[in-house]
């Protein structure tokens, strides 16, 4: 047996601590008691008290809860090894690490935003293949293709502005890079083993303001090729500084550019437009929210699927239902059971009443 939610199962700490919790409460009713009368005097002054009940309903509440964490928890059996076939599309994910994604004007800043966008994309995956492409004022890849959604969350955590001394905004290369990681170009083979169809993609992840190449003209290559690239836009219209920190993180200055004045940047909807239709996508601003990933899943489900291959999973029986009945029944009988004796209902009542 193994449990789905095994984090669930810390829950169970709570169980002593309960116990704990009623001790302290007879102990401190006890000792209120005492005031008005010694030990001698108080089973005759409370002949229903009952001090087994507590007892019982304090194990019957514990059993409750603890079975109904162990449902929540969903413990499983009966696994076992099934074979299916994997299905899914190919898709790049280029993101901006040029020094403009640590403007402000998204909170906290643009590459934060940036990351959160991109996990809640690979959250919504199921089956599909993605890469990571960094870029500033070059491109390279961050990450092969993968259906390890763990593993592009970790080196998604690993990406900063920090990665591409190069500055600038080369979003052209970003797209030619992620075209090479769904395989097409190798290098060397001047005629490329290429097929064309309609389950490959590219999401470009920026604030638009590319100083580097012909990003359009990339973005139209990729769609000749079947790719369909889309765009996010970072930031907002009004622009935002950017910031220049110490060790510690603390804003110490702004960018400034060569005449002394404040740098502001912009984001650039208009260029991250042209690229989307150059690649028969679209563009969404990730200002939307969860709105914006919505639609670019929703886009990308237009997508053909490709398969992969077969692959082989564990199947597993959930037996939740057996600790919920358990723990409910458990609850029920605790609530029927009083904590004091009822005389109408006693045995030596009902024996003298027979006779």
């Amino acid at each position: 047996m193994n449990f789905e939610h095994t984090t669930l199962l810390w829950l169970l700490s709570v169980i002593p601590l309960m116990v704990i919790a009623f001790i302290i409460r007879q102990r401190l009713k006890r000792k209120q008691l005492q005031s008005f009368a010694d030990n001698a005097m108080l089973p005759r002054l409370q002949p229903d008290i009952s001090t087994r009940r507590p007892v019982i309903k304090l194990i019957l509440l514990c059993l409750g809860v603890g079975m109904l964490i162990i449902a929540w928890a969903n413990p499983r059996i009966g696994s076992k090894i099934a074979e299916g076939e994997q299905k899914g599309i190919d898709m790049a994910v280029c993101i901006d690490v040029s020094n403009s994604m640590l403007a402000q004007d998204m909170k906290p800043n643009r590459m934060a935003r940036t990351k959160q966008v991109v996990q809640n994309l690979i959250s919504q995956l199921g089956g599909d293949r993605v890469s990571l492409v960094v870029f500033a004022g070059n491109a390279f890849i961050e990450m092969p293709l993968t259906n390890d959604y763990g593993a592009t969350k970790m080196f998604l955590d690993q990406i900063s502005t920090d990665l591409i001394n190069e500055q600038g905004t080369a979003i052209g290369d970003a797209i030619e890079k992620g075209m090479a990681t769904l395989g097409y170009g190798a290098e060397g083979d001047d005629e490329p083993q290429w097929e064309p169809n309609k389950s490959r993609a590219i999401v470009v992840i920026s604030d638009g303001e590319n100083h580097e190449d012909d990003a359009k003209e990339a973005a139209e290559n990729a769609a000749e090729q079947g790719i369909m690239v889309c765009t996010i836009g970072i930031g907002t219209t009004t622009g935002g500084q950017i910031p220049l920190t110490d060790g510690r993180g603390q804003v110490k200055d702004w960018l400034k550019d060569s005449e002394g004045n404040v740098v502001t940047t912009h984001l650039n909807e208009e260029m991250l437009h042209d690229i989307a239709k150059a690649g028969n996508g679209i563009y969404v601003n990730a200002g939307n929210g969860n709105a914006a990933v919505e639609e670019i899943v929703k886009q990308l489900h237009t997508l053909e699927s490709q398969k992969f291959g077969a692959a082989q999973f564990v199947s597993f029986k959930s037996q939740y239902q057996y600790p919920l009945a358990a723990g409910l029944l458990f609850l029920l009988i605790e609530v029927f059971i009083l904590e004091r004796r009822n005389p109408r209902f006693s045995l030596n009542r009902i024996i003298k009443r027979k006779k």
